[in-house]
């Protein structure tokens, strides 16, 4: 047995590796079998689907490096002094419209009592009970709650498109401010409206709740929009000013710098506004104090 083994391994050395030194150099390689768990390979692996939701933070394995270019910084000073202005303008133009058609209105009712009922009946005959039930419930609400629940809806609505994994590619490019991004401008205005989680998205309804009221009485829908608006642009620019100054470019998303212009409003207007914190209602203070500090 030993001179059988002897003979066969000296005529592979002899005369098949001349021969043949491709197959004899498979029959002399070491080989090593690697054993994988039937779970843990990829081709055992269920795909996931492309329409299914997803309830895990989409930001978690994001990371993004490289330097800013100026030009972004250029066109992100740009789009934020053209947005507030715009937005101003706007609004104004909307609250004159709105004052308007209310003078109007009330003008034509006090003229023409006939007109309304005409209107009531058609209106019935129309929309029936939903129209009636839906604008009954809205009448309920205050004026700050009549700008808070669209936007609201709004931050929902984009907080669950985050979670469709076939919109990825486009909430990331449109939906984070990111200095670094081929998109500059238009996300620093619709990332005030992502979130990154469903405590994130609670915390800021919470508070813009909190103050909507107050300062829609202040400062009129409008305005108060107006406000709201340019101000989440221009919290986007100082995060984009700061990351190019430190080298540190980043995602940045939130309704943060929107909301705390409007709490900062509020506290200067009312400074014995009372206070608390979130999940700490006990703790009360003045709203003049952090102002004196």
């Amino acid at each position: 047995m030993l001179l059988h083994r002897a003979l066969c391994r000296s005529w592979t050395r002899q005369i098949a590796e001349p021969l043949l030194p491709s197959y004899s150099n498979k029959l002399l390689r070491p080989h090593t079998i690697i054993l994988r768990s039937m779970r843990s390979s990829p081709r055992h692996q269920r795909p996931p689907r492309s329409g299914s939701l997803q309830t895990s933070p989409p930001f978690e394995n994001y990371t993004l490096g490289g330097a800013v270019p100026p030009s972004n910084v250029v066109k992100a000073l740009v789009f934020t002094g053209a947005f507030s202005v715009g937005c101003f303008m706007s609004v104004t133009i909307l609250e004159y419209e709105n004052t308007r058609n209310m003078m109007i209105e009330k003008a034509r009712q006090s003229k023409f009592p006939w007109l309304r009922r005409q209107n009531v009946n058609q209106e019935r005959n129309v929309w029936q009970e939903l129209k009636q039930e839906v604008k009954q419930h809205w009448d309920k609400l205050t004026p700050g709650e009549r700008v808070f629940v669209p936007l609201c809806a709004l931050n929902v609505i984009v907080f669950g498109l985050w979670r469709v994994p076939s919109l990825r590619n486009t909430m990331m490019t449109y939906f984070c401010s990111n200095p670094a991004g081929r998109a500059v401008c238009w996300p620093m205005f619709l990332s005030t409206f992502s979130h990154y989680s469903m405590f994130h998205l609670f915390a800021n309804m919470y508070v813009l709740h909190s103050f909507s009221n107050a300062g829609v009485l202040s400062l009129g829908k409008e305005q108060f929009l107006g406000v709201y608006l340019s101000a989440g642009v221009i919290a986007s620019l100082s995060s984009i000013i700061y990351k190019t100054v430190t080298s540190k470019p980043g995602l940045s998303i939130g309704a943060s710098g929107a909301i705390m212009a409007i709490l900062a409003y509020v506290c200067a207007k009312y400074p014995d506004t009372q206070l608390s914190i979130l999940f700490l209602p006990m703790l009360n203070f003045s709203a003049e104090r952090p102002l004196k500090l």
